[in-house]
């Protein structure tokens, strides 16, 4: 995990969404591997005074303090973790093992930048509990992707949003997605939940990447063939409908499936009375098959979500 560096250079933090579609795929993973019900243990967020650490604290027993209180947030009640702190080139570190103790190592930084400890050990914790899931990405850069965003949609991730500062002089960020990717996780998340994260937030940068990743995150929510999608989206939309119409072949075979330039996901399959149309659930990224027939409600078959389409 990166952290404090002076601005210029190979040191400035990237921006923007990247990551997305690795990010999308993890929300995925989590919903299929923990279940909708089971998502909904981590409906509250971590609180704000639970991770809360004062430079007048005792370092250690601070630090344990906090990883309690994560390992609490994330249901690993048998769980205990052990902080130790020594320099080295990562923000963290955590060895995984069977249980129940894990050892998680700490930069020697956080000695002085105690308000960031939490953050640290969001990502760290979150480790174990994927660890433990089974759940994983192949690589290592995808799988830090899917514990970044496991970490931020199970309630402990705006910390690592809040870590993210930056001025003329210096930057500094927590985990492996950009600021507006932890925004976008965390704007999905609220969604679901009905939790507003930007009340927490103490670096000014943080909630500006939360509002851009909010925006992103409904823009999911109006794209074809969706009903909310916007007028220009619709037109799009019904081209594309119609090109595929037209490259059918005479003989009733595919002309091949038809998805919109402009990123929103949907691809049409079959033909004349059994048209159909798949898409990305806004909410669970899971694909979604409805026919195409006007007005339509579909459940998406892994997260429940009722979606108002226009097909």
């Amino acid at each position: 995990m990166a952290y404090g560096r002076p601005r210029g250079g190979d040191g400035d933090v990237v921006h923007g969404f990247p990551h997305l579609a690795t990010v999308r795929a993890a929300i995925t993973a989590l919903y299929r591997r923990v279940s909708p019900e089971g998502l909904y243990a981590y409906a509250t967020s971590v609180a704000p005074g639970d991770v809360a650490f004062a430079d007048a604290d005792d370092l250690h027993l601070g630090a344990h303090r906090v990883a309690g209180a994560l390992v609490r947030q994330l249901r690993l009640p048998e769980a205990r973790m052990i902080v130790g702190f020594r320099a080295m080139e990562h923000a963290a570190s955590v060895e995984l093992a069977s249980g129940p103790e894990y050892f998680v190592e700490l930069n020697d930084r956080f000695r002085t930048h105690r308000r960031d400890i939490g953050a640290a050990l969001a990502h760290e914790i979150t480790h174990v509990l994927l660890h433990r899931l089974g759940l994983g990405f192949p690589g290592t850069r995808d799988n830090e992707i899917l514990t970044d965003t496991a970490t931020t949609y199970l309630g402990a991730g705006w910390l690592l949003l809040d870590a993210y500062r930056e001025d003329a002089l210096s930057s500094q960020k927590l985990g492996y997605l950009t600021p507006e990717e932890f925004g976008y996780v965390l704007a999905k998340r609220a969604r679901v939940f009905g939790e507003d994260p930007s009340p927490w937030f103490t670096s000014p940068q943080a909630y500006t990447a939360y509002e851009r990743g909010r925006v992103e995150a409904l823009r999911d929510e109006c794209r074809p063939p969706l009903a909310a999608a916007d007028r220009a989206g619709r037109r799009r939309y019904a081209r594309e409908r119609r090109r595929y119409t037209e490259l059918r072949l005479p003989d009733g075979a595919d002309g091949g499936g038809a998805a919109d330039g402009d990123g929103d996901g949907y691809a049409f399959e079959g033909g004349g009375a059994g048209l159909r149309v798949s898409f990305p659930c806004p909410t669970c990224r899971q694909r979604v098959r409805v026919p195409v027939r006007g007005r339509v409600r579909a459940r998406c078959g892994l997260c429940r979500t009722v979606l108002e389409c226009d097909t």
